[in-house]
């Protein structure tokens, strides 16, 4: 018997196929094609599994405005549109937890496809979220599916998001569920939103104290898997590690996990002879058109709600080139800049070009603007620091670039195995320069604060998202012991109310940094 095993990840709540840039729907993802690709995909395969692997519910101008615009107590739109896919199984993902428990409960209770989650429990030790494992018989065939979501959410989440939530080692939870799970059932698969800390080498390709991923140490040291699902890093992944295929489906929708598992009764009981793993491309699907009709009336607000103007702008917030505006300062760092100084009441503040998407802003300025450039749903916080920490932060975001060819290039770590575009910030309130051909660790020259060198122990002030200033992207210095104050609207939100206060917007750019070879 050949069991296919469908998944998706990391959709974040791009239903469409639309960035959002424009109101046009002609983009290469989005579930809509996701789903058209795996209904074709059910015709073609007679025995199939259909898994969502998590952060369905987050990161879309879409669902930003139910969550937060028409303040829904649960994503009623985005469960019904998953519901039209007819998953068996969905995953929780970190960002599930972003508009808070009530709401991505509401969620679980809503959907039509059983939730696992083996290694979140509360403090009693019980499963709230959904059940650890599920057995399902395909054709006389046991076939076991456990459930598990990446611990990082703990480093990055909101407290209040997580409350009495336990977050359990993924490789200590696969050792105590995949031989249970084995007792029971022929064929095992761990679907888990998390993804690799080692290349398949087993070389580290990110500090591995942090334990966001972990699946590499799963397949290394618990045996009797017999296929992974994952997700978390958006990356595009179809490869056997450890004679295990594994899929990771990038993100939004545009692509399609596809494991076959060749089962056949070997000796006393069913085991896998032979497996393959690719990745389908959504994009060679027209999207499902039940889906289409259903989002349409939503659809059609959201678009309305993100045409609105909010500002006009005397000069130029816009900017081609993403790697460009990185390099040379630009007025939208700058007003980004000034609108955290001015919220944390500091004059020190550091934020990023999440992706190269971005553009900055267009004239008049407008909630689309806002919401395509701005893509998390980041709050603010404050932090007192030392001159040392500000260096050492600097250092980390400085080995965002390298010498190529004799041009100032990026780094391929912050390429590979993941895009992390959003792990090099810039920084105002200071002045300084980059210099990329010296060493890692040495490249901030000229760091002044007020016109005065930094000292080490001097003490700053300095506003960031709470993502860095929890430490999340590998920032050591930053820590939740050090914030001294926090905002509970999300940077979005503030953006636009800032830009209410001030219908005219006066481009500045003091050309506080420079990137040099």
């Amino acid at each position: 018997m050949k069991l296919t095993i469908l998944s998706t990840s990391d959709t974040h709540g791009f239903i469409e196929p639309t960035n959002y840039v424009s109101a046009t729907n002609d983009k290469p993802f989005g579930l809509e094609r996701a789903a058209a690709c795996i209904n074709k995909l059910q015709t073609e395969n007679d025995n199939t599994i259909t898994i969502d692997n998590g952060d369905y519910l987050e990161g879309s101008p879409l669902a930003y405005y139910i969550a937060k615009i028409k303040k829904q107590s649960g994503p009623d739109q985005i469960d019904h549109a998953f519901n039209m896919v007819n998953y068996d199984y969905g995953i929780l993902g970190n960002h599930e937890f972003n508009y808070g428990l009530e709401y991505m409960q509401s969620s679980i209770h809503n959907t039509d496809r059983q939730i696992l989650c083996a290694n979140i429990v509360d403090q009693n030790d019980e499963h709230v979220l959904g059940a650890p494992y599920a057995i399902q018989t395909i054709n006389g065939i046991n076939v076991g599916i456990i459930g598990m979501t990446t611990r990082g959410a703990t480093k990055w989440e909101s407290s209040e998001n997580i409350i009495g939530l336990k977050f359990l080692s993924v490789a200590e939870t696969a050792k105590k569920y995949v031989p249970i799970v084995r007792q029971k059932a022929d064929i095992v698969i761990v679907a888990y939103h998390g993804g690799f800390e080692r290349n398949s080498e087993g070389v580290a390709t990110e500090p591995l104290e942090d334990s966001e991923n972990e699946s590499y140490a799963m397949l290394r040291d618990v045996p009797g898997i017999d296929a992974l699902v994952t997700g978390h890093q958006h990356r595009k992944i179809a490869e056997k590690l450890f004679n295990v295929p594994v899929t990771q489906p990038g993100h939004r929708g545009e692509f399609v996990g596809k494991i076959d598992l060749d089962i056949q009764h070997v000796g006393d009981r069913y085991q896998v002879v032979d497996s393959d793993a690719q990745l389908v491309k959504t994009a060679d699907y027209a999207p499902d058109q039940q889906i289409k009709e259903y989002i349409k009336p939503l659809s059609n607000k959201v678009n309305h709600w993100l045409d609105e103007p909010l500002s006009k702008i005397d000069g130029s917030l816009y900017f081609a080139d993403a790697f460009d505006a990185r390099i040379n300062k630009t007025s939208f760092i700058e007003f980004i800049q000034k609108v955290q100084m001015e919220t944390m009441g500091v004059d020190i503040s550091a934020t990023a070009l999440f992706n190269n998407e971005a553009h900055g802003f267009e004239n008049p300025i407008t909630m689309r603007n806002i919401m395509t450039n701005y893509v998390y749903p980041n709050k603010l916080a404050a932090l007192e620091i030392s001159g040392a920490d500000l260096k050492a932060a600097m250092e980390i975001s400085a080995k965002y670039f390298a010498i190529k060819d004799h041009q100032i290039a990026v780094n391929e770590a912050f390429v590979y195995p993941k895009a992390r575009h959003y792990n090099y910030d810039m920084y105002e309130g200071v002045d300084y320069t980059i210099k990329v051909s010296n060493p890692v660790g040495h490249r901030i020259m000229n760091l002044t604060y007020h016109g005065q060198p930094v000292h080490p122990d001097q003490k700053l002030k300095i506003a960031l998202n709470q993502y860095r200033a929890s430490g999340g992207g590998h920032f050591p210095m930053f820590s939740n012991d050090k914030v001294i104050a926090k905002d509970s609207v999300m940077m979005s939100q503030l953006i636009a109310n800032y830009l209410r206060k001030h219908p005219y917007i006066k481009a500045t750019n003091n050309h506080n940094f420079h990137v040099v070879e």
